[in-house]
């Protein structure tokens, strides 16, 4: 995998994707083989925003530098930064309660990003989300990626979302899970209304919908 590349993992429940992030994020080990990892901080993002209800957007964000033993000012600060890179200026001191879904999204994207990981793991992170609200993030998403220069390994069950936002998608099979398909989307960044409504874009989503089926097939 290429440093700034934004790779999908691309299949059904339970074909080890969330195992994959689970694996390069050392949250599981391997009963066989090693891992390689990119070297620097990696960020995690789970489907649930796993925020702490008791405490306000801030204290949630900087939640990482305090156990890194960062200086308070300072964590408070990065936090902050962290916090208007995703669009919550204004926020750090809402409680998760009075936030919508899409914006306890992003308190977990900026708690992911405040130690300056170049690695973001994203493990169906917009899935319980209205299609409005999910859009939006997707384009957010791309946008904060190409200025902090990440590398982005994403979980998602769509299709349609992995041919939106990936410059690679791997397509696995059933359990046990492989990767059956290995598809570059060569298409450039940034990526908007007229990419998703264009003849390019609903090329690549039919040629990945035929290979995660003949995935299925193979696997059943």
């Amino acid at each position: 995998m290429a440093p700034g590349e934004f790779l999908s993992l691309l299949g059904p429940s339970g074909c080890g994707k969330s195992t994959i992030l689970r694996l390069i994020a050392g949250l599981t080990s391997p009963s066989a083989g090693i891992v390689e990892r990119i070297p620097g901080d990696l960020g995690f993002v789970f489907q649930e925003p796993t925020l702490m209800p008791w405490a306000r957007t801030l204290d949630n964000v900087l939640l990482p530098l305090r156990i890194a033993g960062v200086a308070l000012d300072e964590a408070r600060q990065r936090a902050a930064d962290a916090l208007a890179r995703v669009g919550l200026q204004g926020f750090e001191r809402a409680f998760p309660r009075q936030l919508s879904g899409g914006m306890r999204m992003r308190v977990s994207i900026a708690r992911a990003l405040v130690t300056d990981a170049k690695l973001l793991l994203m493990d169906e992170p917009f899935a319980a989300l209205d299609e409005i609200t999910r859009l939006k993030l997707n384009d957010d998403l791309l946008n904060l990626a190409r200025l902090q220069g990440l590398t982005v390994i994403f979980v998602t069950h769509s299709v349609y979302e992995s041919v939106y936002l990936s410059s690679r998608i791997l397509v696995m099979t059933l359990r046990p899970g492989r990767i059956a398909a290995d598809i570059a989307i060569a298409e450039g960044y940034p990526r908007g209304r007229d990419f998703r409504h264009g003849a390019a874009y609903a090329e690549h989503c039919r040629d990945v919908s035929a290979r995660l089926e003949a995935a299925m097939a193979e696997a059943s």
